[in-house]
């Protein structure tokens, strides 16, 4: 399935109705749960078949997931019960232990995860790569296929997936029962049911697939008489319990281990699975620990009546969401209408071809491979994680697959946090030779073969900007200190970050990394950074000067230097003069790149018009001396302009204390006309609302003046000058701009989703040159 969410693929895609959103409160709730029943009787008996459990295990554990944890939980929307990703698992436990021993183990494992979410440590169950469980859920999904289609071609799966592989050739030689029939119907309409065009009013996809596919299988092979395996039920309640035994002596080892394993799996996929599901509803948000609990007691019931294990599931939660589910009721309903019709109308259940069940399963393993979740790996550079751990599944087993998958993911972070980068530069008959990051002993090699090209008697600048240093890594650059300048060379270490090496050659280095010198977060206000309470407004200022003077004027002379003869602009940058908008932030420039006019509510008044000359000023003396080539202006939302102009503040004569506001404001009155303000088209809007599309229609208005000027408007007709709008979400940090095409605004990209980001500063360019920096800087001598 695809899910772009950190969330589990357990199970095949469905397509299921989009929220209506005139469906409110328990009727929506109604309608959903008999959405999701449908989607989860035909899988409950599928895992049940691919676990090798007794068929009735899965019904009980979909009645205990939607009601027991439905209660229970703490999430609005997830729906639980039996989970594809077990299935490996409960199938060697029941191999090796048998199943009421299995029962047993689900039992303690529920156990097990109320007691973590007694104690609130859901969230140490997010610590897992999602490469691993990704590629965990898809290793399990190959076996799971392998597995079954041995069965829908009439034959018996193998002990193992190598084994599947090997005899599948001959199963599909010679078995051509009607159970491969039935199986190729179920397939073929899993595949193609999602796909089929709306049929006047009927869009197909109202009904789910999987509902849809084993239906018509049933339907066929009852109508033709087909000689095919079919479910088996028990013909009574009391024979259905098959509850939870004590192991043999010898056993409790494994045991103990499989509840491990059965509670960390299903606490890590029921909680990847409601963050996921978060993300679809504006709901209530989910209670990593209550949920965990919930997931507890659903599997300790469920364990004690004979059922499998259950687990939050990515799938049916989103059909719950997208049928138009508010609350828990919804997920309540559908284990009760699992309930209902398996006790009214159990022989209807018994007609379904195991056949039909296992296609069903071949096509949910299949499925678990997500494309999506590879292409999203590789993106960010995980995509081995998720193929070792997938391949170990398959070949080796569900533990030996997670411990390779783990093993590597720690292998890649360890690389990522002792990433260390060496550059050498020749300037001024001088080797500089710069290093960032973690300098340990894996840096070491590297960073020794940079040092050894030096040429012997060169002066070097060595400018260490790292974080951490152990004693391997002073070892080398101290020796190759000594040794150069031994043979006449000079070595001048510039330590820009922690003074690493001057406390390893005088005394005890620090035991950790450090973090940069100056705040952490220099961009947060000042409120944000602790220590502020008792500082007046003056004494504020001038501790940042001086916070600015101890961590980047050093580093920013050079550039500033530069800039001081002169300055050349890439845009007039026309904002609004809220404290919450900060132009260099928000566009990710530095000095000299914005030539910028800040007023209340970024306005641009007429050229012809009354009022202030400063913007037209800027904008002449932008165009005209500066020559820059385009024009940008920023409006916001939640802007105090806009509200102002909202309320008609403008107009108000005694608003004496905001003369000078009023009079301002009326260069904005064409904005509330350009919003449909005076035909009432803001009426009845949310505030919010209104400010948004106020501000846009301000944004929108503010470039048409513009375009009044007769120099702006020279310089658009020969191509020399652009417009541009932006508009700044306040609450999502987002920047938004205007398509010329559409007239609407849209969001920017991240820089991590286009090929073309932002170019980044030469080191050169802004760290100071040794001889002219400060003598804050350590350099120590041998």
């Amino acid at each position: 399935m695809r899910n772009d969410a950190q969330g589990i693929p357990p199970e095949p895609p469905l397509e299921v109705p989009a929220p209506r959103a005139d469906r409110k409160g328990a009727a929506a709730d109604v309608g959903a749960s008999l959405v999701v029943f449908l989607v989860a009787v035909p899988l409950s008996l599928g895992i049940a078949v691919a676990s090798g459990a007794p068929l009735i295990a899965g019904i009980i554990a979909a009645v205990v997931g939607g009601i027991v944890v439905g209660l229970v939980g703490g999430s609005a929307v997830q729906v639980s019960g039996p989970a594809a990703g077990l299935t490996i698992i409960v199938a060697d436990l029941i191999a090796t232990y048998g199943w009421r021993v299995t029962c047993l183990i689900t039992l303690l494992a529920g156990l097990v995860q109320l007691g973590l979410g007694a104690f609130r440590i859901a969230r140490a169950a997010l610590a897992v790569s999602p490469a691993v469980v990704h590629g965990m859920l898809a290793g399990v999904g190959v076996t799971i296929a392998l597995a079954q289609l041995h069965v829908v071609l009439g034959g018996e799966p193998q002990s193992s997936a190598l084994a599947n592989i090997a005899d599948l050739p001959a199963q599909i030689a010679h078995n051509h029962t009607p159970a491969v029939a039935v199986g190729v119907i179920t397939i073929a309409i899993m595949f193609c049911w999602g796909r089929l065009p709306a049929i006047g009013r009927f869009r197909p996809a109202l009904v789910p697939a999987a509902l849809v596919a084993v239906g018509t299988a049933t339907v066929i092979a009852t109508m033709g008489r087909w000689e095919v395996e079919t479910v088996a039920l028990p013909d009574s309640l009391a024979d259905a319990w098959n509850g939870p035994a004590l192991p043999q002596d010898g056993q409790w080892h494994g045991v103990f281990l499989g509840v491990a394993t059965v509670a960390m799996v299903a606490s890590v996929e029921s909680l990847l699975a409601a963050i996921a599901v978060d993300r679809l509803h504006s709901g209530r948000r989910v209670m990593l620990n209550r949920e965990l609990c919930g997931q507890g007691a659903g599997n300790a019931i469920s364990g004690a009546l004979g059922g499998l294990p259950v687990a939050g599931v990515i799938v049916r939660s989103t059909a719950n969401v997208r049928a138009g589910a508010h609350s828990p009721l919804s997920t309540i309903l559908h284990g009760v209408w699992i309930l209902v019709f398996v006790a009214l109308f159990a022989h209807v259940v018994e007609l379904i071809p195991m056949a039909a069940l296992a296609a069903l399963l071949v096509f949910i393993g299949v499925q678990m491979v997500s494309i999506a979740h590879l292409r999203d790996l590789r993106r960010h550079h995980e995509a081995g994680v998720y193929l070792v751990t997938l391949s170990g599944v398959v070949l080796l087993g569900l533990l030996e697959g997670v411990f390779l998958g783990f093993a590597l993911a720690m292998v890649v972070s360890l690389r990522r946090l002792t990433r260390l980068t060496v550059t050498t530069e020749e300037r001024d008959e001088r080797v500089h030779i710069t290093v960032h990051g973690s300098l340990t002993f894996l840096g070491v090699p590297r960073l020794a073969h940079v040092l050894r090209t030096v040429p012997a008697g060169a002066a070097v600048d060595l400018d260490l900007h790292v974080d951490f240093m152990d004693h391997a890594a002073f070892e080398a650059i101290h020796a190759w200190r000594v040794d150069h300048e031994r043979t006449g060379g000079s070595v001048d270490i510039d330590e820009v970050h922690e003074r690493w090496y001057e406390r390893s050659s005088q005394r005890s280095a620090p035991a950790t990394k450090t973090t940069p010198r100056g705040l952490a977060r220099w961009w947060a206000p000042w409120e944000m950074r602790g220590g502020t309470e008792a500082v007046d407004p003056i004494g504020l200022l001038a501790a940042g000067a001086r916070e600015y003077h101890s961590s980047t004027a050093d580093r920013m002379r050079s550039l500033m230097s530069r800039l001081s003869h002169g300055q050349n602009p890439t845009a007039l940058f026309i904002t609004c003069a809220d404290s919450r908008v900060v132009p260099n932030l928000i566009t990710a420039s530095g000095p000299g790149d914005l030539f910028t006019v800040r007023n209340v509510g970024n306005l641009v008044p007429p050229p012809d018009g009354p009022g202030d000359d400063s913007v037209g000023a800027a904008v002449e003396y932008a165009i005209a001396v500066l020559r820059v080539p385009s024009i940008v202006v920023c409006g916001h939302s939640h802007c105090g302009a806009m509200k102002a102009l909202l309320e008609k503040t403008h107009l108000d004569p005694d608003a004496t204390d905001t003369s000078h506001v009023r009079r301002w404001l009326t260069n904005g009155a064409t904005s509330l006309t350009r919003a449909g303000e005076p035909v009432g088209a803001l009426a009845g809007l949310p505030t919010a609302e209104a400010l948004r599309r106020l501000a846009q229609a301000n944004v929108r208005q503010q470039l048409a003046h513009l375009t009044l000027h007769p120099l702006v408007r020279e310089r658009l007709e020969s191509g020399e000058l652009e417009l541009t709008g932006m508009y700044y979400d306040l609450e999502t940090a987002r920047v938004h701009l205007l398509d010329t095409a559409t007239g609407e605004f849209t969001p920017v990209q991240d820089v991590r989703d286009v090929t073309d980001p932002v170019p980044h500063p030469r080191e050169g360019d802004l760290v100071q040159p040794v001889e002219e920096s400060s003598g804050a800087s350590s350099r120590p001598s041998s």
